[in-house]
């Protein structure tokens, strides 16, 4: 049995980690904007789902567009670190992100097959899990519980909350045997390997983050994995010493149209929202995600699994 991350005694500890969403989650529900989701949000949401929608059924897409959000493909990727402990040589990361999995029937079972028969050291999840940005969030847990119940991972779990998230999905993950990061770090894998798993509140909405504070704990020689929800923090990541960053949230597009591309909704260069980024000595990875957002509907951009081998450069074993 993997050694297990989540401790229920941790929901206790992290409450005040929570005290800023909730607080925004709050003021939210009064409709009244504190950094977080406002009314505009909403709106924008409601009539770019509303457009789309429309523009595909009547293009006769749309059934299209539904079967291929419940077609997940496994990417998988060898990344090389000149300073990767010998530890970590061969290192195996599950990455998932931005599940939304409420929002697609029958997409629970499919990934949760798939993820069965793909073992790893450790998995990593970076936000969203549920398809709405309000209202509640029972729907989700009966079907998270199969898809982590199915993942193979040696040292455990670690997840943080997106944008789409309230504050209770971390209490409920960690009962579940995720060890959600509220910007902390922890030591992750054999204690002589040196991981960090660094996790950050999201940067995108609620704009909790805070990387400087979770980074305290990680000491300077230590190969630090930064978790955030999505690619926007990577100057500041890069500038404190993260090795490798794992984000979600743009879902690469989604939809992605001939000489258009996709619309990843982020604050930062669009070479970071998706697939394998450097920036400095950092490298990234933006994944395209489990779900979908605003619609059940994917087009030249499936939902990924990834799978992601840790290596030590050829050039520093010379």
């Amino acid at each position: 049995m993997p050694k297990r991350l989540a401790d229920l005694t941790l929901t206790r500890e992290i409450e005040p980690r929570l005290s800023r969403r909730r607080f925004i989650e709050a003021q939210n529900n009064r409709r009244v904007g504190a950094g977080g989701h406002g009314d505009f949000d909403s709106l924008h949401d409601r009539v770019a789902s509303f457009v789309l929608k429309t523009s595909l059924r009547i293009a006769g897409l749309y059934g299209r567009g539904l079967a291929n959000a419940l077609c997940p493909v496994v990417r998988r990727l060898r990344l090389e670190f000149d300073n990767l402990p010998p530890g970590l040589d061969g290192f195996r990361i599950l990455h998932l992100s931005d599940f939304h999995i409420d929002g697609v029937d029958g997409l629970a079972e499919i990934v949760a097959n798939q993820l069965a028969s793909l073992p790893v050291d450790l998995c990593v999840l970076t936000g969203d899990y549920r398809f709405k940005t309000g209202g509640p969030c029972d729907g989700i847990y009966p079907r998270m519980r199969r898809i982590l119940g199915a993942i193979q991972a040696r040292h455990g779990m670690v997840g943080i909350l997106g944008n789409h998230d309230c504050a209770d999905i971390a209490i409920e993950l960690e009962k579940l045997d995720v060890r959600m990061l509220i910007n902390e770090a922890i030591q992750v894998g054999p204690p002589d390997a040196g991981l960090w798993v660094i996790g950050v509140d999201d940067p995108h909405y609620y704009r909790c983050d805070d990387l400087a504070g979770a980074m305290k704990a990680a000491p300077p020689s230590g190969f630090k994995l930064l978790a955030a929800h999505s690619p926007e923090i990577f100057r500041e990541a890069a500038r404190t010493g993260v090795d490798l960053y794992l984000a979600g949230h743009t879902h690469a597009g989604q939809i992605r149209l001939p000489l258009i591309g996709g619309l990843t909704n982020a604050r930062c260069p669009r070479a970071y929202t998706r697939g394998h980024w450097r920036h400095g000595l950092m490298q990234g990875y933006t994944t395209a995600g489990v779900g979908c957002s605003l619609l059940p509907i994917r087009f030249g951009c499936p939902p990924e699994i990834t799978v992601l081998d840790l290596a030590k450069s050829p050039l520093a074993l010379l």
